[in-house]
């Protein structure tokens, strides 16, 4: 009998599931990506300078139909609850946790996501901070960080470190680059 490694495990099973239909290969239609029925409504999203017509269920959260449907996976979906901050992204200027908010809500919003914080080809100000300061390990909640202070810097409340830590707080950086990201921001303060 012929010894079963991971990678054989994986391909048959990958194998298995597409025959009976339980998984779809990428770039598969699902129900998440293109909805039908009766529940479903047309928003219009301005999403980092350009609009987006969408046809979405009313229950789509601000974070899914950023990554789901406008592939802006820069954004990234950490607790989904609102308390670890990698899917910041600014509304209007203002910071907010995308899980937590329906996009339906943000119609004629204007909404910046990492991708949209580099203007014309040079990085922001608090991007090539977190570039010099290295204020990032693994990078998944780099993004929520960075939009975030972008938007801190916006409010004018980036003072000083105490200041910094505070008003950055709803941000978890579980590798603990906390000393390097304040940093960062105080030193993109600067050059603003």
């Amino acid at each position: 009998m012929p010894r079963m490694n991971r990678r054989t495990f994986v391909a048959g099973s990958t194998a298995s599931s597409l025959a009976l239909g339980l998984t779809r290969p990428s770039g598969a239609a699902t129900a998440e990506t293109e909805p039908s029925g009766p529940d479903v409504i047309d928003v219009v999203l301005s999403v980092n300078g350009a609009e987006h017509a969408l046809a979405i269920d009313p229950r789509v959260t601000l974070l899914d139909a950023l990554r789901d449907r406008l592939g802006m996976t820069g954004t990234k979906k950490g607790c989904d609850q609102g308390t670890c901050g990698a899917c910041t992204v600014l509304v209007n200027g203002r910071r907010i946790d995308s899980c937590l908010t329906l996009a339906l809500m943000h119609a004629g919003d204007r909404i910046t996501t990492i991708e949209g914080i580099a203007q014309t080809g040079k990085l922001h100000p608090v991007q090539a901070a977190f570039i010099d300061r290295d204020a990032f390990q693994c990078g998944y909640c780099t993004s929520g960080q960075i939009v975030s202070a972008v938007g801190l810097l916006g409010e004018g409340r980036a003072l000083d470190r105490d200041a910094v830590r505070e008003h950055m707080s709803g941000n978890i950086c579980r590798c603990g680059c906390y000393p390097h990201i304040v940093d960062a921001v105080l030193d993109a303060q600067k050059a603003t």
